[in-house]
This record gives structure tokens, sequence and C-alpha cells, in this order.
């Protein structure tokens, strides 16, 4: 067992006007089985990348332990992977690889297929065995499940339970909870570890958030009454002050036939309890201030999101008869993926499930070129088999791939004919903060790029929306949110989304391709 041990950690980016990390310190038991858990744009990666001593911080970071990051770089993906691997790490011994490979259920001959080959499922795999062979390395796993199906997650997801002391980034709820025994969370304010899995930080988190508020409305109120209290107080003690001295207080003494000099003392003593009364409740009002400020700082709020799906006059959307989409070869052959055959009515929300490669984004994509959409014509896609779409369907579209993103938002919402405030509104509630709006879309966190195009679909009136895996990098909040919003609304949908959480409660027609 060693520590990693981090003591007033202050990071912030080069022409960053706020800091990452700002005297933040911890510590981490390298046998624990980490769970890191943040909104995106909180610095996960970031802190990955600051163990792994890529950034200059202020501060210290101390541990005994070498680092490696999942998933490391592939600069050629023609060649063969085992080439890479005894590139990158020389020092790596082949019977330790073959046996993470065969831990993970893969065969070996993937080692000798060149890496652009490999689904993403295997990708994830070979890389995680390869650092894994590295027994006396600490690994920092980055999101491993992105574009990995559920029988591939469920099979990380054993692999990573047989394993001890690494860090993982995950938004997946259900992985966490199989994965890990603690949970580092970057919070608005300061960084806490928790012991137990995502589940039971989660509900620790909601109990806290929920006596935070309650104790907050209970001051708000004493601070109420405290306030109203000092009022009257000062107005007792401003008009004992009053008949005390002055010409009001001689006419006053007079018409009573008292004598000034003998009342004063004793209005006096009463005026000064009256003082010392009102400044006891300024300085309770003050406390219960300072009591009032230290809560709530670190409460996730998630405002509610909307949506304004369109109801086609036909029942019945899009529907696929025994279609199986293939890509041709430049050898004048033709890749055949499995057959789909499936209906899309209104208010269905259709889940298309299967293993990475079996073609679930080229179904998406086909029905999107079936339906004469823009831009879809140069995909290449063939099929046989029908597809039918009604007559004026109008779709909104999530592709699975972030990477044409560039620019600035008002050039991304212009290209789209977005209105602009109501697109910028959907970040915001999406966490993003006004800042992050003067910035190139290219600087984004991968989370933030996912949730623009995620809140360009919600500006759209669709009868039909087509999101292809759009969960990946997401944060856990934003999925909830993202998940009310559609139990909400209930739009049409066909979908493709490997968090199991989410597909069970949202997905009314499964549909399992290959």
């Amino acid at each position: 067992m060693s520590l990693i041990s981090v003591n007033d950690l202050t990071f912030y980016y080069e022409g960053s006007s706020d800091n990452i990390f700002e005297n933040v310190s911890f510590q981490i038991d390298t046998n624990w089985k980490l769970g890191f858990v943040a909104r995106n744009g909180r610095g996960k990666t970031t802190f990955l990348k600051l163990l792994m001593g890529e950034y200059e911080y202020r501060g210290r970071i101390a541990s005994e332990e070498c680092f490696d990051y999942f998933p490391f770089e592939i600069r050629d993906m023609e060649r063969n992977f085992l080439e890479i691997v005894e590139e990158l790490y020389p020092d790596y011994e082949f019977w330790k690889l073959c046996r993470e490979l065969t831990l993970l259920h893969v065969d070996a001959d993937v080692l000798y297929r060149p890496f652009s080959t490999l689904s993403n499922g295997e990708r994830t795999k070979v890389m995680l065995a390869v650092l894994f062979s590295r027994e006396n390395n600490f690994l920092l796993i980055d999101e491993p499940t992105n574009h990995l199906d559920q029988e591939g997650r469920r099979s990380v997801c054993e692999y990573l339970k047989g394993k001890k002391g690494f860090i993982l980034v995950s938004h997946d709820r259900e992985f966490l909870d199989q994965c890990v025994d603690h949970v580092l969370v970057i919070n608005r304010t300061n960084i806490e570890v928790y012991k137990g899995n995502f589940s039971v930080w989660w509900e620790q988190k909601q109990r806290r958030d929920a006596w935070e508020q309650a104790e907050n409305e209970k001051l708000k109120q004493d601070i109420k009454r405290l306030e109203s209290s000092a009022r009257i107080k000062e107005q007792w003690a401003d008009d004992l002050e009053a008949r005390k001295i002055g010409k009001k207080a001689a006419e006053e003494y007079r018409s009573k036939g008292i004598s000034p000099k003998g009342r004063r003392p004793l209005i006096g003593e009463k005026s000064r309890k009256m003082q010392r009364r009102r400044k006891n409740l300024e300085h309770r009002q003050e406390r219960a201030l300072e009591e009032k400020e230290g809560l709530l700082k670190n409460l996730e709020t998630t405002e509610e999101l909307k949506l304004f799906p369109q109801r086609h006059y036909k029942e019945t959307l899009v529907s696929l008869s025994e279609v199986r989409v293939y890509y041709e070869q430049p050898d004048g052959g033709k890749k055949e993926l499995p057959m789909a055959d499936f209906r899309i009515n209104n208010g269905d929300c259709v889940v298309l499930k299967g293993k990475n490669g079996c073609g679930k984004s080229s179904v998406l994509k086909a029905v999107l070129q079936a339906a004469g959409c823009q831009g879809t014509e140069d995909w290449g896609l063939r099929w046989e088999g029908s597809i039918e779409t009604a007559s004026g369907l109008r779709i909104s579209y999530v592709p699975q791939d972030t990477g044409h993103l560039k620019g600035s938002l008002t050039e991304y919402a212009d290209a789209y004919g977005l209105e602009l405030s109501l697109f910028l509104a959907l970040l915001r509630k999406l966490d993003f903060t006004r800042e992050q709006f003067e910035k190139p879309i290219e600087d984004f966190s991968g989370g933030q790029k996912k949730k623009v195009l995620i809140a360009r679909s919600l500006c759209e009136q669709a009868h039909l929306y087509i999101w292809d895996e759009p969960l990946n990098f997401i944060d856990v909040f934003s999925r909830m949110q993202i998940e009310e919003l559609l139990v909400k609304y209930r739009p049409t949908m066909l979908l493709v989304e490997h968090d199991k959480a989410f597909t069970d409660r949202l997905g009314t027609k499964i549909v399992e391709l290959g």
C-alpha cells in the first residue's frame, strides 16, 4: 500500500481567467478502486494529466507510483497492434499480455491485426490488457466505456473487478457501481473522497443536499425574524433616546409635572438595555448569515430542459423490412451487416442494441439517407430490402462523432439556423458558463462537445429524433437531466445508447442486431 498525497494544488490553463483547481488537498490509497466523478469541464482528465507530470502546477503531489494512462496514443493506425506495443513499451512481457487478453475473453490474434481494423470494444480491451500487464504501474483509466456496447461493458467490468489499484473516470452509473469501492468527487468548491461505490456516494449526496436545503430554509426564516425584531428594538431604542434628552423630552416631563433630571438616568438605563438587545440580535443575524453562506456551495442544480417535438399525421413514421445495410468495397465487393426489421410509430423510443460493429450506426444513417436528409448523399451506404419513411418527415440527428465541430457557438448556431438565445440558454442549463461561450468549440471537453450537439437537437422541432450514442463523455448529472427531459416529453426516437440505466427507463422497443 502507498498513498498519493495532494497538498494545496492550484492549476490553471495559460490564458484562462479561472483556476481549474485552487488550494485543494486530499489523499488516495493506491489499493483503492477509485471512481472519479465530476461535471464536464471540472478537470477530471486534467488531474490525471497532472499525475502523469504533463503540466506545471503550484502545490505538491507526492507519490511513489509510476503511472500509466488509458487510452494511450496510437500514431500509426495501420500498423499491427503488437508492433505498436513493442515500440511504446519495449519492456512488456508477451506471456503477461496474453494472460490479460484471456481474462478479457479476447483472442490473441488481434495482436497481429492493424489497429484500424479493430472494433471500439477490441481497442479498449487490448489497451487495458497492455497496461495491466505492466504490473508495477498504477493505472489511470479515462472513460473506457465510451463506444463500448453493453456486452463489452460487462466484460470490462468483470475484468476490473478482479484488479486493485486504479483511478477510473466513467459516467456510467451501473458500471461504476460494479467496479469501484471508493469515489473521488470534484465538487463546485472542493474535492472529497467517499468510501463505497457510486450509489453509496449518490445516496449520501442526496441526503446531505436535502439537509442543507432544509437548513437553508430554516436560516432564511430565522434571518427574517431577526431582521424584524432588530428593526422593532431599534425603533424602541430611538424613541427612548428621544425621550431622554431634547426639547420633546423636556415638554413631556413638564406636562406630567416630572423633573427631567430625575427621569433621565432611568430612561438612559432602559435605552442602554434596548441598544444592547438590538446589538445581540444583529450578532445573531450575522452568525445565521455565516451559517447560511456555508450551505449549498456544492449543490449541483440542474434546470429543467424543454423540448418541442412535433407529431406526424401518420402513425408509422419509419418502416424497415428485411433491410441489410452494406458498404461497397474498393475491390467491387461489399461488406454486409446484420438484417434489421422494425417500425417506428409516433411516441416510440426504439433502442438498437448489439455488439460493436454490428451496424447500429449504419442503420441510423440508412434511415436518414432514405428520408432524404441533407448531407447524407456521400455516405456510401447501400441496402437491400425496404425502408419507407412518412412524407414530410422532419428528423433531428445527433451523430456519434464530434470531430467536425469547430468555430464559435454563434457560427455554429448560424450554420444550423438556430435561435441563438435559445441555443445558449440550453447550454447554460447544461452547465456551460458564460466564459465558455467565448471559446472556440474545438477547445471544449468531449462532454461539452456532445452537449453542443444535444442542445442543437433540442432547438429543432422534429417528428423523429435520431441520436447515436448521445451520452458518450457526458457527466452523470447531465445524463439524469436529459433522461428526465425525455421521460417528460416522450418524443419519437430512434436511439443507440449503451447506458443501461438510461435505456431501461426510456426504451419502448428494443431491437437486437446481429
